[in-house]
């Protein structure tokens, strides 16, 4: 989806194996809309060409703080008035500790100390430069100033060790200029989140589930993280995966979801009920696979699974509880029952089927609160999220005020 139609990011681009997925990262933004200008230091360059750059952007690349023809304009202080955001991916621990001290001897550096702009910086190095005393000062420096890290993350690493120093993935980085908007807007919070489905066992080998992929739910559990909450995630089956920031937790069925939600609720914590859990499960699940017999039929005794909103309502653990209505027809309608009926603070209300909600890249929702409907138009999933969590933001603060 196109969400980034009219936004211009300054990519620097510093030196080291990670430098190749810079190339991924200007593809994405220029298919989701964005203009992208490069800028590379020095090392970089020994790494990746700038003609690829180039070609991939659509712009011409930038390499030399000195450059006579930009700098009759005084081009590096124009590149900065020009972007919406500065993202340096890949980061090295050279240019960290340049930017964290004010060091301004190439164009990159320099670009820093002038850009007025979210600055959004995703390290990749060694790990043990990463761990460093001197990185961690710098980093923590750079985080006081406002500056977002985008991991690093956890992995095999080029030269052959293991630990943390990878740059994030293409689509982490994404998230965070998606989200940039909702930065400590709960800091201070703690937040629980319910995501994905959940998988009701009939034998060893089969079970009920539904559609849902988990997409909203984590995005809502990054977006939360992103505002500065402490966030755990309790997430079932689901291939998607979350920041190093969040705490998750794995369960398959509806009692699972429900026995960790009992014990990682934070007394006055706000809870996200996102997950789309079975409303019923077998009543006594095979232990053996059922073989296929000679009946056209086989009939199932089906009851009723513990309501998880209903249990953190009634807990009065939660300083606030926000519940989705995934339905089909009558949204609104259904949405306004189950509010009342459970009795949340807010419901997101959420059209499913045939191509909406459940495994899609897009959204479009109604929050509904006691006092208040307010309609949040299609979107990325993650965008949505953070529009969500400041919308919950606001509300929280105009409560306390």
């Amino acid at each position: 989806m196109q969400d980034f139609i009219g936004k211009k990011v300054l990519l620097g681009v510093c030196g080291g194996v990670a430098a190749y997925k810079s190339a991924y990262l200007i593809r994405e933004l220029t298919r989701a809309g964005a203009e992208v200008k490069v800028v590379m230091t020095q090392s970089a360059q020994e790494f990746v060409s700038p003609l690829l750059m180039q070609a991939l952007s659509g712009n011409d690349v930038r390499t030399n703080l000195f450059d006579a023809q930009a700098e009759r304009a005084m081009g590096h202080i124009e590149l900065a008035r020009w972007a919406d955001y500065l993202v340096i991916a890949p980061a090295s621990a050279n240019c960290l500790a340049k930017i964290a001290q004010g060091i301004a001897d190439d164009l990159l550096s320099t670009l820093y100390l002038v850009a007025e702009i979210p600055v959004i910086v995703c390290p990749a190095m060694n790990r043990s430069m990463w761990a460093h005393p001197a990185t961690q000062a710098n980093c923590k420096l750079l985080q006081e100033r406002g500056v977002i890290f985008v991991g690093p993350e956890e992995g095999s690493q080029a030269c052959g060790e293991q630990g943390f120093g990878r740059v994030s993935e293409v689509e982490q980085i994404i998230s965070a200029l998606r989200l940039y908007d909702v930065h400590q807007l709960l800091r201070g919070k703690k937040v629980l989140v319910t995501a994905g489905p959940t998988r009701e066992p009939i034998d060893p080998v089969r079970y009920i589930s539904n559609y849902s992929s988990g997409k909203m739910g984590y995005a809502l559990a990054e977006a939360a993280a992103m505002a500065g909450a402490q966030v755990t995630l309790i997430s079932g089956p689901s291939s998607l995966q979350a920041s190093a920031a969040i705490k998750r937790i794995r369960v398959e069925s509806a009692q699972e979801m429900l026995n960790a939600v009992k014990k990682e609720m934070p007394a006055g914590g706000i809870f996200i009920g996102t997950a789309a859990v079975a409303d019923y499960r077998v009543e006594s699940p095979e232990s053996e696979k059922i073989k296929k017999k000679n009946h056209d039929e086989m009939t199932l005794k089906l009851i009723k699974n513990p309501d998880i909103l209903s249990h953190v309502v009634d807990s009065a653990k939660a300083s606030y509880v926000v519940g989705f209505a995934a339905e089909t027809t009558d949204v609104l309608h259904y949405a306004t029952e189950k509010l009342q009926h459970k009795k949340l603070d807010m419901i997101v209300a959420n059209a499913v089927g045939k191509g909406l909600g459940f495994d899609s890249e897009v959204n479009q929702v109604t929050l509904i609160a006691k006092n208040k409907q307010i309609e949040l138009p299609l979107t990325h999933k993650t965008r949505l999220a953070g529009q969500i969590i400041a919308i919950i933001a606001a509300t929280l603060q105009n409560d306390a005020h």
